[in-house]
């Protein structure tokens, strides 16, 4: 979310009704009409050959997906994959990364270093060759990486073609080596510098100006810079995923930008065992320490830890070498099988169910648990290019085998704390058969009130889910001036009366006693498709962080939420979207979810009328307009008449919006229980950290 309201939780994005998109495709028509020959002719002179980098630069979207903040950090990722690529090696147990004051980032390894010798294929230092050209490296076959995150070579390339300026160190074979690149393109021949008892591999970078930029809300073009809370966030997951590596980061900005000036070590002996009792660490759990086993088999390392704790959603991550699978794959669907169907043969063994007794489902026995499913496999073979999803079809079978054999082992040894996971099981089973019941129950209220959506909607004219937007508004009196001042054809108002339930804190089955709720759900068409033992497709209950939610069933796909921009307001956004990051976590993930950005004051003088979004642009505006201005400051969207709320925060020719954006689907999960759920010391530590931040707090 934005970053003074829920730090790593998620990113927000602008929107703007679009205008980037808009100006990004004029420039890119007047492109292709300033690159059409004068005669029209389509001939071989028509075609360039890009040579080198110059493609990376000219699409750098292909590579690393942005030229914004999550593209800047993309490229730390690149370079730091290659070291923890050494790690996984066995020749790497240190990896400092420091973020300079000249904003370049530099990341120094203690791994075998580069080679240095020259590459027959390019004629150039292996060094060189693996900075300068695309899918050349270690990794495809030729033995130095058994097991690798990067396989494609691109990684160090894309870096330096992407870098203003990109300097390299090598210590090897008892001499320091250095070379220096100027976008792309090597200044001068590798260097030989001295001799050294050292080894590894040190890159610092410049980020191009050029290439990498963000737009604030005035459209103006700003420098991005290295956050910290994002490289510690994915830094300290790396650790977590590899037993044992240090990994120190250090931020040299001291005094060039407020609060930076620190430094943090990650090193956790236990490994994901470490990571789950981090993720469990403001949770009650049922067992201590997790449940953790490592083990090998075909050549593929299998490491899992698990844990239950007292919480109603499940929080499962897969990674395959380092790479976090957020889709799942073969070695997921393993241990979900193993899990599944060894605990249900422990309680039938040992009399907690009976035979005439259903069985537990899957979703029964993960509730409440945690668990971390790291694999590391020789050749993986990943379903699509964002690299989400394991298709191994092998790795199931290994993964599946040993899950079973060691959980398995863990409920024969561990009674006490077993007995107490069964209940919690059938505690949720007891509550998955009350929630449907629940839910039949509002259904046929439904159907009784002559419909399955709720009154109080003001639908749209338009059914087509990709042209209509729904705004989830706070009160009634907002939502009189929404409904008033809306585009009818496409724009539908749900108002929602006073605070929703916190989903965090309640039982599953809660969500269909409460009114609001229920509302939400049926009025966008949340609805989760399950299927039957005949192979058919059968609705199902809405559940915390389920995947099967049927996204073809939504009536929209702008799902604005638009609050007051006070205290009370805020409280209301968040309770709102930790319920759609609970339970309906898909439809954030394909960006559906947007927080509406209506003005904090009007500026008037004379016939003249500035509104304004943020206390910058009003002290521009001051500045411009002079002395004997009005100011009125909107405490509440119901202050505001249902042309000003059209025209500033509902019309898409002029209004703001930000898209809700998952990065880190662990740490959100972490974050949202910190900030909504049962414990209350964790969160007051986490208030008293951060409170200096707070800038203007109205109350």
């Amino acid at each position: 979310m934005a970053k003074k309201e829920q730090g790593t939780v998620a990113s927000l994005s602008e929107d703007s009704n679009e205008k980037e998109l808009e100006k990004a495709e004029k420039i890119y028509q007047q492109q292709e009409i300033d690159n059409t020959p004068v005669s029209g002719d389509y001939t071989a002179s028509s075609i360039d050959v890009l040579e080198g980098l110059e493609a990376v630069r000219m699409r750098p979207g292909m590579y690393i997906g942005t030229t914004g903040p999550k593209g800047l950090h993309h490229l730390v990722w690149e370079i730091i994959d290659n070291s923890v690529d050494e790690a996984l090696a066995g020749h790497c147990t240190v990896i400092d990364v420091r973020v300079n004051e000249d904003q370049s980032c530099t990341v120094q390894d203690n791994g075998r270093g580069i080679p240095t010798d020259i590459v027959a294929k390019t004629g150039k230092s292996a060094i060189e060759t693996v900075f300068t050209v695309l899918h050349a490296g270690g990794k495809f076959g030729g033995g130095g990486y058994k097991v690798s995150g990067g396989l494609h070579g691109v990684g160090a390339s894309v870096v330096n073609a992407l870098s203003e300026r990109l300097e390299v160190e090598v210590c090897r074979d008892g001499r320091v080596h250095k070379q220096v690149y100027l976008r792309g393109n090597a200044e001068g021949d590798l260097q030989t510098l001295g001799e050294t008892t050292q080894r590894g591999t040190k890159v610092t970078f410049w980020p191009d100006d050029q290439i990498f930029h963000d737009i604030n809300e005035d459209d103006e073009r700003l420098k991005i810079i290295f956050e910290w809370d994002t490289l510690a966030t994915r830094l300290r997951e790396m650790a977590f995923l590899n037993k044992g590596l240090k990994i120190v980061l250090t931020d040299m900005r001291a005094n060039k930008v407020e609060g930076l000036d620190k430094s943090e070590t990650y090193h956790y002996e236990g490994g994901i065992a470490s990571y789950v009792e981090y993720l469990n660490d403001t949770r009650d759990t049922l067992h201590k320490p997790p449940i953790y086993f490592e083990q090998r088999a075909n050549d593929v390392t299998v490491e899992c830890s698990l844990q239950w704790t007292t919480q109603y959603s499940e929080s499962i991550y897969s990674f395959v070498n380092n790479i976090n699978t957020h889709d799942g794959g073969t070695h997921e669907t393993g241990f979900r099988n193993a899990l599944t169907r060894i605990v249900n043969d422990y309680a039938k063994k040992t009399n907690f169910l009976k035979d005439s007794d259903d069985k537990f489902t899957g979703e029964d026995i993960r509730e409440g648990l945690t668990a971390i499913i790291s694999v590391k496999v020789p050749d993986p073979q990943f379903e699509g290019q964002t690299k989400q999803r394991l298709g191994n079809r092998e790795v199931q079978g290994i993964v599946q085998n040993i899950a079973a054999e060691r959980i398995s082992d863990w409920l024969e040894l561990n009674p006490k704390p077993a007995k107490e996971i069964l209940t919690k099981i059938l505690n949720s089973k007891q509550a998955r058969e009350a929630a449907l019941k629940a839910k039949s129950l509002v259904r046929r209220q439904s159907a009784l009130s002559g419909g399955g959506l709720p009154g109080k909607l003001a639908d749209c004219s338009d059914k087509d889910p990709e042209k209509c937007e729904i705004y989830l508004v706070e009160g009634d009196s907002a939502g009189g001036s929404a409904k008033q001042g809306r585009n009818r054809m496409f724009q539908a108002i749900l108002p929602l009366r006073g605070k929703i339930l916190n989903v965090e804190r309640v039982q599953p089955s809660r969500i269909y006693d409460n009114a609001e709720v229920q509302a939400m759900i049926q009025a966008l068409g949340l609805v989760v498709s399950e299927e039957n033992e005949e192979g058919g497709k059968t609705t199902g209950l809405l559940r915390p962080n389920a995947q099967n939610l049927d996204l073809t069933k939504l009536r929209y796909h702008k799902i604005i939420i638009m609050t007051d921009a006070d205290v009370d307001g805020s409280h209301i956004r968040t309770l709102l979207l930790t319920f759609f990051f609970r339970y309906a976590r898909p439809v954030v993930e394909k960006g559906y979810v947007y927080i509406a950005q209506p003005p904090l004051f009007k500026v008037t003088k004379g016939k003249r009328v500035e509104y304004c979004y943020n206390e910058h642009k009003l002290e521009a505006v001051l500045a411009e307009m002079g002395d004997k201005v009005d100011i009125q400051r909107f405490k509440g969207l119901g202050e505001m008449m249902p042309e000003q709320l059209w025209q500033t925060t509902m019309n898409p020719e002029t209004r703001t919006l930000k898209r809700v954006n998952v990065d880190d689907t662990s740490e959100a999960d972490h974050t949202f229980d910190l900030l909504m759920g049962e414990a209350v010391g964790p969160r007051r530590e986490f208030i008293e950290q951060n409170a200096h931040k707070v800038g203007n707090l109205d109350v």
